[in-house]
């Protein structure tokens, strides 16, 4: 058995230079290193030879699709997905006699990489009122206290029940079935924290809240743009598909406030040239833009669209779709013109001439993809930037036809699919009457509250208990300190998980961890060996089958935790026959295939190689918004204000990290070794702002009308960020972002547009929160 790790990372930073590459062999070399310092060479060769396979076990990382059945590679997974799988496959246990060696407290000051590493949960524990040891309970009694606590809250909208990506879809259903049968819509996600901007601009302008595009839609695009994302790092299997889009002919823009690897050039270590050879270069061209400047550079776009229009009449629109497939564009347009350039310009930190070469890119193509990520989606005016994404595309046609349309990429493996399966705290009416109808209940009708406004409803008293479906939730939202004060008001925390998190340290007054299965194992029920189900980035539902024995023979699977806590708490009052979908979770998928829309034979459909995809109305020409027809919107400039003397922060993610969890301190693709605690500037600024190399500052946030935030003691690192702009890893630099600053309409926190100022690690002052 693997032993945990005795000590916390080391602090020492090395900076090399950032890679002009990402991926080949050193990915492999990395990728393998990781695995089997977890897990046995066994073990790891039974879950990298059937991740992403057919009737395998679908990759718990990020939300990319799998090529179509006999198209996929025997090892058709990425560095940071083999690192993902094998880090949940891990022979370390977390068994009781740790957490009676650990206090809560000591654990508490632990790195959130040192808990990731003692390894898989194996027991259910509590942390009972007034104590600092987390001890063993029950099962059986693990429910009743929670069921107790439940049914003695004054309303049922005092509960909050989170969801993470990771829940297959037959536990984010039956989840949600449960709080709406106990009575609350209370349902927030991570969706809420990564893409929920997204969804609410495709709604109003499209009537759903899903990309309109699939994997061959990239194979056969003529232009594809990389808008606020770094698939290098948070989707590497997307450089596959971006290659074979290169070698089909595309061209490629890139647009991000700095110049990641996997933007540059792709070295795939499964093809000659990516081994001995050079790879294949992604980008085209690089739009170094300044943070929040995606909105002005797309208004750009669209005027120099309209006035080529003027100079070629017939030539550059599509007016065959404008006319017959949307509403608003006299109004868009004349709106489009009025945009001055000089705003343009100052937003973007381009040249005009650069985005007219775009332009120029734009209108040798006939077929045309936008892809974003959450540089996009974490910014005040996200909502509106979409909507002017989708402007761009319907100006020429670029919807609803092969090798074109919308692609936000999600970053985690089912989030998209926690949302079909009714985990939203808005669900509409639609969804809700057909809940109604198949189990004969009146589903709560008001709308719950999302993550933001339920910290805020813990932190003023209106929540008192908080339970999460798998997460990291302490960590992955914003505000930490606000936060954990949150979490520490509840009379009960409870988190269904598979290791040791951050969130397990911050404690209601009663806290409970209750240990699951992992996508890796065996799922056996009383109705025999089961399989869930996951929907990826493009709206393909497939099977997901464990293959490993589980860690602990104690674990319980998050159907069976989730059925048993409803049958504890409801009792029979609503006859849902929480045993039977405990025992057979093809008798859940029945449910699902008359409530969900495109999932009708459900459990026949999916099981086919390569599953399900749902259908998307734009791709039949049809647009459920209210008028029937796409929407184009005027959306006014907008660019962040950054006073004299600060920058511009966004918060990302290691190449070593998954999700909130470091796997080791390095991020070799940007040069940074052996620290987080760095802040990455643009020279240009350090030497406006009186710093130097190696200072160490601290980072200090500004939000008007409250306190300021300090993040302390981050070493400087150069880097070429844009100008007037920083960058800093999360979850360290969360604590930086107000909870009150999120993106209008969304309520999404706006983690990659904070305003802060360095000061230098000496400074000190009262206002430190």
């Amino acid at each position: 058995m693997k032993k945990p790790p005795s000590g916390e990372p080391k602090d020492d930073l090395t900076v090399t230079p950032p890679k002009k590459w990402a991926v080949g062999p050193p990915a492999v070399v990395h990728a393998l290193g990781y695995s089997l310092g977890q897990t046995s060479p066994v073990r790891a060769g039974v879950t990298l030879l059937t991740m992403n396979q057919v009737g395998g076990i679908d990759c718990p990382g990020c939300a990319w699709p799998d090529p179509a059945p006999g198209h996929r590679h025997r090892n058709e997974y990425c560095e940071n997905g083999a690192k993902h799988i094998n880090d949940e496959a891990t022979t370390r246990r977390v068994t009781p006699a740790f957490f009676r060696r650990y206090t809560v407290s000591e654990l508490g000051r632990r790195s959130d990489m040192w808990l990731n590493q003692q390894g898989r949960l194996t027991e259910p524990v509590v942390k009972r009122p007034g104590r600092d040891h987390y001890e063993p309970i029950s099962w059986h009694d693990a429910f009743e206290l929670l069921a107790a606590e439940l049914t003695s809250l004054d309303s049922p909208d005092e509960a909050v029940f989170y969801t993470s990506g990771r829940a297959g879809n037959e536990a984010a259903f039956v989840l949600q079935l449960f709080a709406r049968a106990y009575g609350t819509n209370n349902l927030p996600d991570c969706s809420n924290m990564c893409h929920e901007s997204s969804g609410f601009a495709l709604h109003e302008t499209l009537g759903t809240g899903k990309g309109t595009v699939g994997l061959d839609d990239i194979h056969e695009a003529d232009l594809i743009f990389l808008v606020g994302q770094n698939p290098g790092t948070n989707h590497p299997r997307q450089l596959s598909a971006l290659e074979q889009a290169k070698l089909n002919g595309a061209r490629i823009i890139a647009v991000n406030p700095l110049p990641e690897a996997g933007l540059l050039r792709f070295r795939n270590p499964q093809k000659a040239r990516g081994v001995i050879g050079s790879g294949v270069r992604i980008a085209d061209r690089f739009l170094h833009i300044r943070p929040g400047g995606d909105l002005a550079l797309f208004q750009g776009l669209n005027r120099l669209l309209l006035e080529a229009e003027d100079a070629r009449p017939g030539e550059v629109l599509n007016h065959d779709f404008i006319q017959s497939c949307t509403s608003g564009f006299e109004e868009f347009t004349e709106h489009a013109r009025a945009v001055d350039w000089q705003d343009i310009l100052a937003a973007t930190g381009l040249a005009r001439e650069e985005i007219e070469k775009v332009r120029d890119d734009v209108l040798r193509s006939e077929r045309v993809i936008v892809c974003w990520a959450m540089g996009i989606t974490q910014h005040k005016h996200a909502v509106p930037t979409v909507r002017e994404i989708v402007n761009f595309l319907m100006l020429r046609g670029n919807l609803g036809r092969a090798g074109a349309g919308a692609c936000p990429v999600r970053g985690h493996s089912n989030v998209q699919g926690d949302r079909t399966m009714g985990i939203w705290e808005r669900m509409p009416d639609s969804f809700l009457d057909a809940l109604q109808q198949e189990f004969g209940f009146e589903p709560p009708r008001a709308h719950g509250l999302d993550s933001v406004n339920s910290i805020k409803a813990m932190r003023e008293g209106r929540v008192k208990f908080f339970l999460a479906l798998a997460g990291n939730f302490v960590r992955a939202a914003p505000d930490s300190a606000v936060t954990e004060d949150a979490m520490r008001q509840c009379r009960l925390t409870a988190h269904i998980s598979t290791k040791l998190n951050r969130s397990h340290t911050v404690c209601g007054r009663t806290a409970l961890i209750l240990p699951t299965l992992g996508r890796t194992e065996r799922d056996i029920q009383a109705g025999g060996e089961q399989f869930v189900t996951v929907e990826n980035s493009m709206s393909e539902v497939h099977t997901s089958r464990g293959r490993l024995e589980p860690a602990s023979k104690v674990l319980l699977s998050e159907v069976a935790i989730l059925c048993r806590l409803a049958r504890h708490t409801l009792g029979g009052r609503t006859g849902i026959p929480w045993e039977r979908f405990e025992a057979d979770y093809g008798a859940i998928r029945d449910r699902i295939s008359r409530i969900v829309p495109g999932l009708h034979d459900f459990n026949r459909r999916v099981t086919r190689p390569g599953g399900i995809r749902l259908p998307n109305p734009v791709n039949e020409g049809v647009f459920p918004t209210p008028t029937g027809k796409a929407r184009f919107t005027r959306n006014a400039w907008e660019m962040p204000h950054v006073p004299e003397g600060h920058l511009l922060l966004q918060t990302l993610r290691s190449h070593d990290q998954w999700n909130t969890v470091p796997y080791t301190p390095d991020d070799r693709y940007r040069g940074i070794h052996g620290n987080r605690r760095v802040v990455l500037v643009n020279p240009a600024d350090l030497s406006l702002l009186g710093l130097q190399e190696a200072q160490h500052v601290d980072l200090v946030s500004v939000w008007a009308g409250d306190a300021e935030r300090r993040a302390e003691d981050f070493e400087v690192v150069p880097y070429p960020t844009a100008r007037g702009s920083a960058a800093a890893y999360y979850p360290e630099t969360n604590v930086l972002v107000p909870l009150e600053s999120v993106a209008d309409i969304s309520n999404q926190p706006t983690s990659k547009g904070i305003v802060v100022r360095l000061e230098p690690a000496a400074v000190r002052r009262d206002t430190t929160v």
